[in-house]
C-alpha cells in the first residue's frame, strides 16, 4: 500500500471510530524518517485505546496486511504513537496534543487533509 493511501485509510478508520480533529501532514520535503503524520484527538483514554486497537485490527486485514513497526505510549499517558514506517500515527488526548503542539513543530509540512 502506498504511503498516501495508507494515511488516508488510517484517517478513514479514525473517522469511523469518531476520532476528532484529524490531520494528515505530508513531511516528505521536511524529513527522511517518514512520509506522513496522521494526528488526531480522542475524547477519552478509553477512546484512545479503542482507536489504537481498531487501527491495528483493520490494517492487518485485506490483501496487504499492514502491521506497525512499533507502538509507544499508553492511553493513560494521553499520547499513543504508532509507527507504520511511511506513516506515523499520533493519537492524543486534546490537552496533551495542545501541550506538544506537533502541528506547530512540523508546520513546514504540507496539510493533505484536515477533518474536524
Amino acid at each position: 500500500m502506498e504511503s498516501l493511501e495508507l494515511a488516508h485509510r488510517i484517517a478513514e478508520i479514525i473517522v469511523d471510530k469518531q476520532g476528532e480533529d484529524i490531520l494528515i501532514l505530508d513531511l516528505q520535503a521536511v524529513t527522511t524518517f517518514t512520509d506522513y503524520f496522521v494526528i488526531c484527538s480522542g475524547t477519552s483514554r478509553r477512546q484512545l485505546d479503542a482507536l489504537q486497537h481498531t487501527l491495528r485490527e483493520e490494517l492487518k486485514k485485506g490483501e496487504e496486511p499492514v502491521i506497525p513497526l512499533s507502538v509507544e505510549g499508553e492511553p493513560d499517558s494521553g499520547w499513543i504513537l504508532m509507527d507504520y514506517s511511511s506513516v506515523i500515527v499520533h493519537l492524543f488526548d486534546p490537552e496533551v496534543r495542545k501541550f506538544y503542539n506537533l502541528e506547530e513543530l512540523w508546520k513546514k509540512g504540507r496539510v493533505v487533509a484536515h477533518i474536524q
